[in-house]
Protein backbone atom coordinates (compact mmCIF):
# COMPACT_ATOMS: atom_id res chain seq x y z
CA UNK A 1 0.00 0.00 0.00
CA UNK A 2 1.44 3.42 -0.94
CA UNK A 3 2.20 5.78 1.92
CA UNK A 4 1.29 9.45 2.04
CA UNK A 5 4.40 10.04 4.19
CA UNK A 6 7.10 7.57 3.13
CA UNK A 7 8.16 7.50 -0.52
CA UNK A 8 10.50 4.55 0.05
CA UNK A 9 13.05 3.20 2.47
CA UNK A 10 16.38 1.39 2.34
CA UNK A 11 17.88 -0.70 5.12
CA UNK A 12 21.61 -1.26 5.52
CA UNK A 13 21.90 -4.40 7.69
CA UNK A 14 25.66 -4.16 8.24
CA UNK A 15 25.29 -0.79 9.96
CA UNK A 16 21.63 -1.11 11.06
CA UNK A 17 20.81 2.18 9.35
CA UNK A 18 17.31 2.77 8.05
CA UNK A 19 17.20 5.46 5.37
CA UNK A 20 13.77 6.92 4.77
CA UNK A 21 12.98 9.06 1.76
CA UNK A 22 9.86 11.04 2.51
CA UNK A 23 7.26 12.10 -0.04
CA UNK A 24 8.48 15.68 0.55
CA UNK A 25 11.95 14.70 -0.68
CA UNK A 26 13.58 14.90 2.76
CA UNK A 27 15.95 12.06 3.60
CA UNK A 28 16.65 10.87 7.14
CA UNK A 29 18.76 8.05 8.51
CA UNK A 30 17.62 6.28 11.66
CA UNK A 31 20.50 4.68 13.55
CA UNK A 32 20.88 1.21 15.10
CA UNK A 33 17.48 -0.05 13.99
CA UNK A 34 17.34 -3.84 14.43
CA UNK A 35 16.15 -6.03 11.58
CA UNK A 36 13.02 -7.21 13.41
CA UNK A 37 11.77 -3.61 13.48
CA UNK A 38 12.43 -3.31 9.74
CA UNK A 39 10.40 -6.46 9.10
CA UNK A 40 7.47 -5.01 11.06
CA UNK A 41 7.85 -1.65 9.31
CA UNK A 42 7.77 -3.36 5.92
CA UNK A 43 4.51 -5.15 6.83
CA UNK A 44 2.84 -2.15 8.46
CA UNK A 45 -0.37 -1.02 6.78
CA UNK A 46 0.49 2.58 7.66
CA UNK A 47 4.18 3.34 7.31
CA UNK A 48 3.67 6.85 8.68
CA UNK A 49 1.94 5.66 11.85
CA UNK A 50 4.55 2.97 12.46
CA UNK A 51 7.32 5.50 11.91
CA UNK A 52 5.77 7.99 14.36
CA UNK A 53 4.88 5.44 17.05
CA UNK A 54 7.78 2.98 16.92
CA UNK A 55 10.82 4.33 15.08
CA UNK A 56 11.01 8.07 15.77
CA UNK A 57 10.63 7.85 19.57
CA UNK A 58 13.20 5.06 19.99
CA UNK A 59 15.99 5.66 17.50
CA UNK A 60 18.37 8.56 16.95
CA UNK A 61 18.32 10.05 13.48
CA UNK A 62 20.14 12.50 11.26
CA UNK A 63 18.85 14.50 8.33
CA UNK A 64 20.74 13.75 5.12
CA UNK A 65 18.83 15.99 2.69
Amino acid sequence: MPSSVVHHFIYFPDTEILRIIYQSGSVYEYLKVPFDIIEKFGRAKSKGQFLNKVIKPKFKYIRIE
